[in-house]
């Protein structure tokens, strides 16, 4: 009986990973309760000037190229971008409209990639999971097996030490996974954020 407490912890936190990838049937690798969105469309955060024109022409230019790493960089802060912005976008109204076009067109292709790599890493990273919890549960159903036949003593307290392990490390990866859900949603405030500041510096 002194087994049963972590058989039963973590019987309970891998059938809560059994669940955790319900919210939406199209991703079954994803895991978070935020719904997936693929690919932010420029529509949703833009109502500036069209930038199908633009391409790649902002990673050409040196200048605007670094403005927009350390736009994107979340190190920044806001406070700080609306100042690189307003001094930067300055001239004539046809100047300024093609520098917003730049910066925004760099903005959103960064942090669009930014996204997509951080969305992907916690796929992989939840796939992982889903691995380690059906390692897990093997582990159970051996443990379970042997204490019910009365099994080697030895062998069942190693199999219970490694199943309150996997337990605990399988709880903290929960918490990784949580963590991370949240960083999509804070590149796409902060493309909103730029998006809102680079259109006010040209109206």
């Amino acid at each position: 009986m002194r087994y049963a407490p972590p058989l039963v912890a973590a019987a309970a936190v891998i059938a809560l990973a059994a669940t955790a990838h319900a919210a939406d049937p199209r991703f079954p690798d994803w895991p978070c309760n935020q719904i997936k969105v693929p690919e932010i469309s420029v529509a949703a955060v833009w109502s500036g000037p069209s930038i199908d024109d633009v391409g790649d022409a902002w990673e050409q230019d040196p200048v605007i190229r670094d403005l927009v790493a350390r736009l994107a960089a979340r190190r920044t802060p806001l406070e700080e971008a609306q100042k690189l912005i307003s001094d930067y976008i300055a001239g004539s109204a046809d100047e300024r409209r093609q520098k917003a076009k730049l910066i925004f067109a760099g903005l959103f292709a960064s942090l669009n990639r930014e996204r997509n790599q951080v969305m992907d890493g916690i796929e992989r990273f939840f796939r992982q999971q889903r691995t380690f919890a059906e390692k897990t549960r093997a582990e159970i159903a051996e443990l379970r097996e042997l204490q019910d036949a009365g099994g080697d003593p030895n062998r069942i307290e190693e199999l219970a030490n490694r199943v309150a392990w996997d337990t605990r490390i399988f709880e903290e990866q929960r918490s990784t996974v949580s963590y991370a859900c949240e960083v999509p949603v804070l590149i796409e405030q902060r493309l909103f954020a730029l998006a809102r500041m680079i259109q006010q510096a040209i109206e």
